[in-house]
């Protein structure tokens, strides 16, 4: 908990030491006022609903960074950012505030408010109101400007931009094999790069488990593209697929076993005297978990024909598939498209005569690649791809990690191979299971679940356009298909194998909170594509407009926003009117609005 606040033993103590707050700030955006500038870092904290001060110090530093550099105008936007933290309260907060306003902070300014955001992984860039900006390098004064600070890059690889990770809550209750996989976690990125990583190997491997969505049958199967900048740390993907493992041998073993034997019996068949008193030997199956993308459209779908339509292709480099579709024989996208719904693929093998038909084909696909792999694979948006597809761009961290951290005498290997084998005893267990269970959410779950995507919906029509609308509808089923396998996991935990499978309230808010800032990087990935994929222009202004907006404001605060922007008054007045038609904000007075509460 955060304790309450003493002033003079703080006092005592910063005098001896304030190594980081003693300088004075120099405005980021030169002359343009702190206050309006801390409403912009505050909104994309709000955004991204991160508590950027989870401890007493860390909280009582804010505090005094407000009260110095907006007095008693700084207590409202204390509200704002302490409100995130699990046990807040008004009265401890202004209690609090009053302590800062009267020591006066010694030193502390606003500054450490945009260390304390820039250090839960929100950008505190001030975009520049000129025509021309500048990405790094000199600026117009000939001052140098922080590469690290920068959102996006000349090339459009997303090369600067910092994209928020999974809140905390996500992480307190998961269930158990998760938790152990995120503990060898080395930052926010990774722990969520593991966490979504398990979650989608996974999901090809829960057999009789189903749900009901929209009126039709599906399962948990789940597709991810992970995009970083080389050595930005994607490769530890591959401790996920080691969860899948052992079924994978497992099913290799059994498809070499069986080969023996068939050709056993065809050398039996072929020492017959009297063949029509044999019968010819049937070649089995080639059974398999993990199917290689570089593959025919024709051996894919032998492949899973052979595997009752089930499969993972796990790829760390995307544009090998991306490759495989452009070859003559390769391009099975139209397939990979249909598996995400289930649908029927047809493949008719000219050569053979041989007619493959996959009435329920359940795919998982995970891949990992450069933004530009992205576009090579995903040229545009209206093939229907990107939509299918749950994409997390990892933010590059440069800290070095101590390579010869944690225990020795256990490799990652040979843990991810301990947890594997747990998994594999859950997945023997629902195999021998009589009957599919059902897995459903409650009725005040779905009332939760529309209401967010009725407004999420709303929201991105306007500000990325018709064309992304399909990824906000496809993200609903992504929500669904997490809960499902959170909750399949959870007999693990309690033994329990029951239908229907009720989801709890714990890990729908998992997956809800999951998807609140998965559809964030869905946005920013797809504000990259060609620009005749993405027609809204220029892209993100809409979004970052909206960001800056605190949560209740004037017309005088958001022409201010405007400005910080390089938007023109008319123009923020149009978008300011397209909010309130589309729900984003609600004009609850004369010259009075606010953002709605999630």
């Amino acid at each position: 908990m955060k304790e309450k606040f003493n002033t003079q033993d703080w006092l005592q103590s910063n005098q001896q030491s304030s190594p980081d707050n003693s300088t004075p700030l120099k405005s980021p955006s030169g002359d343009l006022g702190v206050s309006s500038e801390t409403n912009l870092i505050i909104s994309r904290i709000e955004a991204a609903a991160i508590d950027i001060a989870p401890n007493y110090a860390d909280w009582r530093d804010l505090g005094f960074a407000l009260a110095d550099a907006l007095g008693e105008n700084g207590r409202q936007s204390y509200h704002r950012l302490s409100r995130f933290y699990s046990k807040y309260t008004e009265t401890e907060t202004n209690k609090q505030f009053d302590n800062c306003l009267k020591a006066k902070g010694h030193g502390v300014t606003i500054k450490t408010l945009y260390h304390l955001a820039k250090s839960a992984g929100v950008s505190i860039s001030i975009p520049q109101p000129s025509k021309s900006p500048s990405f790094g390098g000199v600026g117009e004064a000939g001052d140098l400007k922080d590469t690290e600070e920068i959102e996006s890059s000349p090339s459009g690889e997303l090369e600067g931009a910092v994209l928020p990770t999974f809140p905390d809550e996500v992480y307190t209750d998961l269930p158990h094999l998760l938790q152990l996989v995120t503990e060898k976690s080395i930052s926010a990125e990774d722990k969520d790069l593991l966490l979504l990583g398990s979650l989608v190997v996974i999901s090809a491997c829960l057999p009789n488990i189903y749900g009901i969505y929209a009126e039709r049958t599906v399962f948990p199967n789940l597709f991810l593209f992970l995009t970083a900048q080389a050595s930005a740390g994607k490769g530890r993907l591959t401790l996920c697929r080691k969860l899948v493992e052992p079924i994978h041998r497992k099913l290799r073993e059994q498809a070499k076993a069986a080969y023996v034997e068939y050709q056993c019996k065809l050398t039996e068949y072929a020492a017959a005297k009297n063949k029509s008193e044999v019968e010819r030997p049937v070649e089995p199956p080639m059974r398999m978990l993990i199917i290689p993308a570089n593959n025919s459209s024709t051996g894919l779908f032998q492949l899973l024909n052979d595997n009752q339509g089930i499969g993972l292709i796990f790829e760390t480099e995307g544009d090998t598939l991306a490759l495989t579709f452009k070859s003559e024989h390769g391009n099975y996208s139209d397939g990979f498209r249909k598996a995400f719904h289930h649908e029927t693929i047809s493949n008719n093998r000219r050569k053979d005569r041989e007619f493959v038909e996959l009435e329920t084909p359940r795919l998982s696909a995970l891949l990992s690649g450069t933004p530009k792999q992205v576009s090579t694979l995903i040229p545009n948006a209206e093939n229907g791809l990107f939509s299918r597809f749950i994409f997390y761009f990892l933010n590059v961290r440069p800290i070095w990690n101590d390579v010869f951290a944690g225990n020795s005498d256990q490799t990652l290997d040979s843990y991810f191979n301990h947890l594997g084998n747990q998994f594999h005893d859950l997945y023997k267990f629902l195999q021998s299971s009589s009957e599919p269970m059902r897995f459903c959410l409650t009725s005040s779950q779905q009332q939760t679940f529309n209401a967010y995507f009725s407004q999420t919906q709303n929201q991105y029509l306007y500000l990325c356009g018709l064309d992304y609308l399909a990824t906000v509808r496809r993200l609903g089923l992504i929500t669904f298909r997490i809960a499902m396998i959170l909750t399949a996991l959870r007999i693990m935990d309690n033994g329990e194998l029951q239908s229907p499978l009720v989801c709890s309230d714990t890990d729908f808010n998992t997956a809800l909170s999951m998807v609140k800032i998965l559809v964030q990087h869905a946005a920013q990935v797809y504000q990259q594509l060609p620009t005749e994929a993405a027609t809204a222009a220029p892209p993100n202004q809409k979004q970052q407009f909206l960001d800056a907006l605190p949560a209740e404001f004037s017309r005088q605060a958001y022409l201010n926003a405007a400005k910080l922007l390089g938007i023109p008054p008319k123009t923020a007045e149009k978008h300011i009117k397209r909010f309130a038609d589309s729900g984003l904000i609600v004009h609850f007075a004369h010259d009075q609005y606010r953002k709605p509460q999630p």
